[in-house]
């Protein structure tokens, strides 16, 4: 086989459609966009427009509330953090939150601090000093010797009546 022999495979190339070029190729003078109007333009965008009617979107009844000054933790389970001392990544000790986001515990977002929770175990004495921790995380860690100091105030919430 030469060089000028080469040729790609059967297929492998795609021809556009020629639009606009006459009555004969079908796809001639509306080049298949229909007749006039918006949708026959280029750039035309029309997400939930219905033609004059009031939109489904403007319809339906708003409802619920977004707290945009909503505070959100990132959680850290005992299991995670005892396999991150296991593994050298945290000494045992003394764990904060600085250590914790060094270590890669916590994905990054913007987070306003970090929650212990109590999934897995943890098997050595830790001091470890967070923005929050479940009951269970604190009893788990007050067990294995440990204590555990939450920086940031509980907010009791009421249930909804």
């Amino acid at each position: 086989m030469n060089l000028n022999e080469l040729r790609d495979n059967e297929g492998s190339r795609y021809r556009k459609k020629r639009l606009g070029r006459g009555i004969g190729s079908g796809k001639g003078k509306t080049s298949g966009r229909g007749v006039k109007g918006q949708k026959a333009r280029e750039g035309v965008s029309l997400n939930g427009f219905e033609g004059g009617q009031l939109p489904l979107y403007r319809r339906m009844p708003k409802r619920g509330f977004k707290n945009i000054f909503r505070k959100v933790y990132a959680p850290v389970n005992l299991g995670a953090l005892d396999k991150a001392i296991a593994e050298g990544r945290i000494q045992a000790g003394s764990v904060t939150e600085e250590t914790l986001r060094k270590a890669g515990l916590v994905g990054s977002g913007r987070y306003a601090g970090i929650r212990l929770l109590a999934e897995g175990e943890i098997t050595c004495a830790v001091t470890v000093e967070v923005s929050g921790a479940s009951a269970a995380a604190i009893a788990a860690v007050e067990k294995a010797g440990g204590s555990v100091r939450v920086t940031v105030a509980a907010v009791e919430e009421t249930p909804a009546s």
